[in-house]
């Protein structure tokens, strides 16, 4: 046995906030991350950032994938990182974000808390070794 097989399984939460309805990025990741022994849990379209907050913080989440194509990242990924702060959940999230992201947006979303940002073309091994390398340890 690998010493993976000692520590805690990783979960995520997939999640497609807003309007935006193109969840193909959302079902590959969610599949990928299922591959690489992650518990993937997957929020369905169109959901608030509230209710991405609270599935995140219900489900004890230690990774938060957003998917977002609709171009509301501005708006949409900083109110789920204040609904987690208020939740004293941002610490103990990794906050990943896949999607359309103009390189000039993506330093005051990581400054705001995001952990990664991967656009069109990131490889799944590559967002897989991020969250291993970069998920919560928790007892």
């Amino acid at each position: 046995m690998s010493a993976d097989t000692d520590q805690r399984t990783i979960r995520c939460l997939v999640a497609k906030v807003g309007l935006d309805g193109h969840d193909r990025g959302a079902h590959v990741i969610a599949r990928a991350f299922r591959d690489a022994g992650f518990e993937v849990i997957y929020s369905g379209l169109h959901r608030s950032p509230d209710e991405v907050v609270q599935a995140a913080v219900q489900e004890d989440v230690d990774v938060l994938g957003i998917s977002i194509l609709s171009g509301a990242h501005n708006t949409l990924v900083p109110k789920i990182l204040e609904g987690l702060e208020e939740y004293d959940a941002l610490d103990d999230t990794l906050v990943v974000v896949g999607g359309i992201i103009p390189e000039d947006d993506r330093p005051e979303l990581k400054e705001a808390g995001v952990g990664g940002i991967f656009g069109p073309g990131a490889s799944m091994e590559e967002a897989v070794e991020f969250v291993r390398e970069n998920a919560p340890q928790r007892d």
